[in-house]
């Protein structure tokens, strides 16, 4: 069975389940997701410590729990600085350079796969639960239409490498490709989803562009930090993927910028979520 078979084989199941999670949203979405984030963080942590950065994985959990829990803590400011103080107090006190390295090793596991999980739980529940699932179904399609399109663009067509010390097959041709793919994905949510799209395709341009351009970012911060931990993979929880951090490394980065652009044209009064 080739490689590409077996991602295949699993992807369709996979992405079926997720996407059923995402459609049910409330409490069945924020659990998964809260899930996901423990996992990827403890393949972060995983990468760091092969990288030289062990972190304190305790704390990475509870800062990234911190984070992912914010829209339903009533206190959640004071829980911050409270884990805040004391992961500080027991840190400070490790001796030698490890302590540092900790210091930022924990902060990064703990902080940057669940904010940008966190932008899509928040996107999950913009305006009605309609709306909240057509615009998280329509980053999800970009972000997997962008993939799709640029490996298979970049496979038959590429020959300007985009980053070739960081991942030395990525294109410029498989680039652009996956902005089309992106396009042709919130299409789909588009036009065939039956449910009234919050806003007109050509207010959703620039998403599609910040989509493509973030998510590319977030796979090539995955390469890095794996380039420099000696690795290929996150981990091999997932047949023929490798690890969550894998599968998520562009959503982590391309959640947040989508959100973002959604809250400045609601903002700006050019739609309503």
């Amino acid at each position: 069975m080739s490689e590409l078979t077996k991602r295949i084989l699993f992807a369709v199941p996979a992405a079926a389940f997720f996407l059923y999670i995402t459609f049910l949203g409330s409490i069945y979405f924020t659990l998964l997701i809260i899930m996901i984030g423990i996992l990827i963080q403890r393949e972060l942590a995983m990468i760091s410590e092969k990288a030289g950065f062990k972190s304190d994985l305790l704390f990475s959990y509870l800062i990234g729990l911190w984070i992912l829990t914010t829209p339903f803590l009533s206190h959640h400011f004071i829980t911050g600085v409270a884990v805040f103080l004391l992961f500080i107090a027991v840190q400070i006190f490790r001796t030698g350079d490890m302590g540092l390295r900790s210091l930022v090793s924990t902060f990064f596991c703990g902080i940057y796969a669940p904010l940008g999980l966190l932008t899509l739980l928040l996107l999950r529940e913009l305006g009605s639960s309609d709306t909240g699932f057509v615009l998280t179904l329509s980053l999800l399609l970009m972000i997997w239409g962008n993939d799709v399109f640029a490996y298979f663009g970049g496979k038959n067509f590429g020959k300007r490498h985009l980053a070739p010390r960081v991942s030395p097959n990525k294109t410029w041709e498989g680039f652009f490709f996956g902005i089309l793919g992106a396009l042709v994905g919130l299409s789909l949510v588009f036009y065939a989803i039956p449910i009234d799209y919050p806003a007109t395709l050509w207010q959703m341009v620039p998403a599609i562009l910040l989509v493509s351009i973030f998510g590319p970012i977030g796979d090539l911060t995955a390469s890095r930090l794996k380039r420099a931990a000696g690795v290929k993979d996150a981990s091999h929880l997932l047949p023929g993927h490798g690890g969550f951090f894998d599968r998520f490394d562009a959503l982590i980065l391309a959640a947040p910028a989508f959100y973002l652009y959604l809250y400045l044209l609601d903002l700006s009064g050019y739609a309503s979520f």
